[in-house]
């Protein structure tokens, strides 16, 4: 068996890596823990992390080799090899993410696009300052904001699709903090299993890992 080549691991990722992914966990958790579900800072949040969640994958395509999509293309079957080798004791490095963190990465961002995208569709797409306008207005008595232009009694209630998303919407969201959960998990096992803090290239860098016997 062909002993694999020594790779450098990333000990800083670059700034547009780091403030996104620090950003996302903070939006993350807002929504989650902080804001009112369809309130203005709800809403306001949500439009941020979509910015943001943007701008990472562009980031993807014109990054740094590192931070690119080719360097951690997603791989069930490498991701578990990679456990294998973790449980066993005989973990490698990686230039970029390896493979476990690469589908937790993937993961994480299809999740996040569909919380995002069943938010636009549960409120029309309108911005957090249009929301609050229609909640003035119904506060003043002014429900026709709410209510579409037809002559259809039931034309106040949420249609098919607003349901749907509302539905995925709600799985999404506790899918995203599973995922966070096992994630921060994956961390701090293969911190362990490494010798080496992997939380810090994502803050100011890392320190050397210790050698492994």
């Amino acid at each position: 068996m062909t002993t694999p080549p020594s790779v450098k691991p990333v000990s800083l990722w670059d700034p547009v890596v780091r403030l996104t992914h620090w950003s996302i966990a903070v939006i993350v958790l807002m929504n989650a823990l902080l804001t009112e579900g369809g309130g203005q800072i709800h809403v306001w949040v949500g439009w941020i992390g979509m910015a943001i969640l943007v701008l990472r994958l562009l980031w993807g395509l014109i990054g740094p080799a590192e931070a690119r999509f080719s360097a951690f293309p997603p791989n069930p079957r490498a991701a578990i090899s990679h456990l294998a080798t973790l449980v066993a004791g005989r973990p490698r490095d990686y230039p970029s993410h390896n493979p476990a963190g690469a589908l937790m990465a993937y993961a994480l961002w299809a999740t996040l696009a569909a919380l995002m995208m069943t938010g636009l569709v549960m409120t029309g797409g309108a911005t957090p300052m249009q929301i609050d306008d229609q909640r003035a207005a119904v506060a003043l008595g002014d429900w026709s904001v709410l209510v579409k232009e037809s002559d259809d009694e039931d034309s106040h209630k949420p249609g098919p699709w607003k349901k749907t998303a509302k539905e995925v919407h709600e799985v999404a969201g506790n899918l995203i903090l599973f995922l966070v959960a096992l994630h921060i998990a994956g961390v701090v096992l293969e911190s362990r299993a490494m010798r080496r803090n992997l939380v810090k290239p994502m803050l100011l860098g890392a320190a050397k890992s210790k050698v492994r016997k």
